[in-house]
């Protein structure tokens, strides 16, 4: 079997909600990221094979297709397809995850990989939303029912459930929250995010030209005192809107390929996929996923948690990491080092490839060989991905 490797990984900086980048089409926006990748690695635009792209609420301007939509509205030539996912949280993740299975097993050669979520725009929720004001129905039907009766699945309540399950404090996750802002402020004010930031053209209100390149959610002058402030968004709870992901609009995109391609275009070896798995786990608490996919993906690969220089483990809720690293024993200094969603926000169907992005040039930077990617997904799912950098193909 053939190994899959990444040639080329960028994102934009995110925008809040109703921010920079919120009159910007999510088309537009994940036909930029891909626009970047043809040129950052020079394949010809007729040479890939497909474009995978994830996103989640499908409806109004992120339906119809939207991986079709990315591809057709880029630099990629017409006859270049494109396909959606939706692994909710993890689709851009799944995305990768499908394109190395395919340039793996020889069917395709290059495929792109991505996401893109426009917050401001399509709302969360709003697709079932949509179901039940025009009644279409609801997700959960009768089987379901019968398995869960009663139930309504809440990420809100799978982090208080998490945070209670593995015994994570307020003071826990507000000292967790501001260290998010504070390796993100510090991540930024290092420059540490250039490489990978597309810079994207944007109207300002007044009019006037400009160009989105900072994540826009970062306190950079977060303090604990604020953190503490906040008031829990469930009663009794510890969950604060300081320590749950922020609502965002952004993309990104990663371009996979096999070692045919990367001879025969001269394509720039990043990082090779060393394994991968996906898992289910229990819907009620929901965020728990990331731990059994890890213990799965480091399993596939032979490799022990100590094995692994840098994980991302997305911040839906800082319970979430927090519970994942007591879990598998992981040092919290390799732990989401520039920050994570709590300060850089999170664009659902975008994040798993915004992370990946962010993974693959910081193990440059630091010239460490693996990373681990872990995401938990609505429904109970988690994706995992264990990467290993390289800079040329193995002799």
């Amino acid at each position: 079997m053939a190994n899959a490797y990444i040639v080329g990984a960028v994102r934009t900086a995110t925008g809040r909600k109703n921010g920079r980048l919120s009159n910007i089409h999510p088309v537009d926006m994940g036909a930029m990221v891909v626009d970047e990748l043809v040129d950052r690695t020079g394949i010809p635009n007729d040479q890939v094979d497909d474009v995978i792209f994830g996103v989640v609420m499908q409806i109004g301007s992120q339906a119809s297709n939207l991986g079709r939509n990315v591809s057709m509205s880029s630099k990629l030539a017409l006859e270049v397809p494109g396909t959606t996912v939706d692994r909710q949280c993890g689709s851009s993740l799944q995305a990768i995850q499908f394109a190395a299975q395919a340039v793996m097993s020889g069917t395709q050669d290059v495929v792109i990989a991505g996401g893109v979520e426009a917050m401001s725009t399509v709302e969360i929720g709003s697709n079932v939303r949509d179901g039940l004001e025009k009644g279409r129905g609801k997700p959960k039907g009768e089987r379901l029912e019968m398995q869960y009766p009663g139930i309504q699945f809440s990420q809100f309540d799978g982090a208080e459930l998490l945070a209670e399950k593995y015994e994570i404090t307020r003071e826990d996750l507000d000292a967790f929250g501001l260290l998010s802002h504070q390796r993100a402020a510090e991540a930024t004010n290092n420059g540490y995010f250039k490489k990978e930031v597309v810079p994207l053209p944007i109207k300002l209100e007044d009019g006037s030209d400009d160009l989105h390149e900072i994540d826009e959610g970062i306190r950079f002058e977060a303090t604990l005192e604020g953190m503490q402030g906040l008031n829990p968004l469930r009663e009794d709870g510890v969950i604060t809107a300081g320590t749950a992901s922020q609502i965002s609009d952004g993309s990104a995109a990663i371009m996979v390929a096999n070692e045919d391609a990367v001879k025969k275009y001269n394509l720039p070896v990043r990082a090779k996929i060393h394994s991968l798995a996906v898992v289910g786990s229990d819907p009620v608490i929901m965020l728990e996923g990331p731990i059994p996919a890890t213990e799965k993906v480091l399993d596939k690969a032979g490799l022990s948690i100590e094995d692994i220089d840098l994980y991302e483990v997305n911040e839906a809720f800082g319970s979430v990491p927090l519970a994942w690293a007591k879990a598998v024993g992981a040092d919290m200094d390799k732990l989401n080092v520039n920050g994570g969603a709590q300060a850089l926000g999170h664009p659902l169907g975008g994040t798993g490839a915004k992370l990946m992005t962010t993974l693959v040039h910081e193990l440059e930077r630091q010239e460490k060989q693996y990373g681990l990617l872990a995401i938990c997904e609505g429904g109970g799912t988690a994706n995992a991905m264990i990467i290993e950098r390289m800079n040329s193909l193995p002799n």
